[in-house]
């Protein structure tokens, strides 16, 4: 069993934002936990990070609390366990393959994160991981010039810096439109097919978590209500889950792609002036 989480809870004040969940996680699990907002979704997982700290239950992670963690030993298992958030937690005036570099900072020194320094073989694998979420031309830009997705494809290859056993990504593709979603999708599908890793991914959409995920939670009200395979989630479990009445529609949570939509820069982004280049250490 890779990870156990065992009655987890967590109260804000008089408020219960997760309660008692229970589940188990095989190895190489792609699982897509769903929801309304407010479901504690992105509350639990944060709290397997450790940036939430957790009220009571255990995590255990190949057979080791990691809710007793601290210091060193929980800044290890964060870098174990990368997340992904929503609002992808760049640097926006940085170039593409810094941010990317930054995976790398829980095992570098105080003076190289200062000066920027990277070792040549960590460059050579940001570049690397850059080319293969198809993105490698935009290494030099600054990240405030990309697309949405092309800006969640840049904290992908971020997490993937820090090798980890583990990807959790917090509504990675909420604020994006379906081409670029399922770019991101695709690419966190790939993650789990090819290199083994477990995902998992917090969904609003029901057509995203039956196409991609091998496992669906439906989470409401702070409590787990659905844990099956996708062929298993009914209209009838999803307004359970949604705490809707017969008027639910899937469409209302759909992300298919009803026409092509370009992966072209936020309208928003302005060109900018040519970001200081990463500098290498051999």
């Amino acid at each position: 069993m890779l990870l156990s989480v065992q009655n987890v809870c967590k109260n804000f004040g008089s408020v219960s934002a997760v309660k008692s969940v229970t589940f188990d996680v095989e190895q190489g699990a792609m699982i897509g936990i769903i929801g309304r907002s407010g479901a504690g979704k992105s509350t639990f997982l944060r709290m397997i990070n450790r940036l939430v700290d957790a009220s009571s239950g255990r995590i255990l992670f190949k057979g080791r609390n990691i809710l007793a963690y601290q210091g060193a030993e929980m800044r290890r298992w964060q870098a174990n366990c990368a997340m992904i958030f929503q609002q992808f937690n760049l640097v926006p005036r940085m170039d593409v393959v810094s941010n990317v570099l930054h995976g790398t900072l829980n095992r570098r020194s105080t003076l190289a994160t200062a000066f920027n320094l990277f070792p040549r073989a960590d460059i050579e694998k940001a570049i690397e991981l850059l080319e293969r979420l198809g993105i490698e031309e935009q290494a030099t830009k600054r990240v405030e010039a990309l697309s949405g997705g092309q800006q969640q494809r840049v904290a992908i290859a971020r997490a993937l810096m820090q090798d980890p056993e583990m990807v959790l990504a917090d509504e990675p593709i909420a604020s994006l439109d379906p081409m670029n979603a399922q770019l991101v999708m695709d690419a966190l599908r790939q993650i789990h097919d090819q290199d083994g890793r477990t995902v998992i991914c917090n969904l609003h959409t029901l057509d995203t978590a039956r196409r991609y995920c091998d496992r669906v939670i439906g989470m409401s009200q702070g409590q787990v209500v659905f844990d099956g395979p996708p062929a298993a989630l009914t209209t009838a479990v999803a307004r359970e889950i949604y705490g809707a009445d017969e008027s639910f529609s899937e469409e209302a949570t759909s992300t298919e792609i009803r026409e092509q939509v370009g992966d072209v820069p936020a309208p928003s982004a302005q060109p900018k002036a040519p970001a200081e280049p990463v500098k290498t250490v051999d």
